[in-house]
């Protein structure tokens, strides 16, 4: 794949379980309120603990419910690029 444009169909068929795509954004939330924290206390070594949080649970999604490999692993960047995307229109109820 050499767009996001193809990316994005094959990460949705990657996340076709809707417990899946809970726990993505059960992680994704719990990034946004890291940030935040970050941001008014300017704790930044907390950052490191970004991945972990948003991993843990997009990986147990992946490997225990959708029983599938993340597409972080092949596809790092578009994968949290598309983490993102996917939150977003949970969250406004369009996906």
């Amino acid at each position: 794949m050499k767009t996001f444009k193809e990316f994005w169909p094959y990460y949705l068929n990657e996340h076709s379980n809707k417990i899946n795509r809970r726990l993505h954004f059960v992680g994704t939330a719990i990034i946004h309120v890291l940030f935040v924290y970050v941001v008014f206390t300017s704790k930044f070594k907390i950052l490191w603990f970004a991945p972990l949080v948003g991993y843990s649970f997009a990986w147990v999604g992946h490997f225990l419910i959708e029983k599938n490999r993340p597409a972080t692993i092949q596809y790092p960047i578009w994968s949290l690029i598309a983490d993102f995307k996917m939150f977003y229109l949970m969250m406004f109820n369009r996906i």
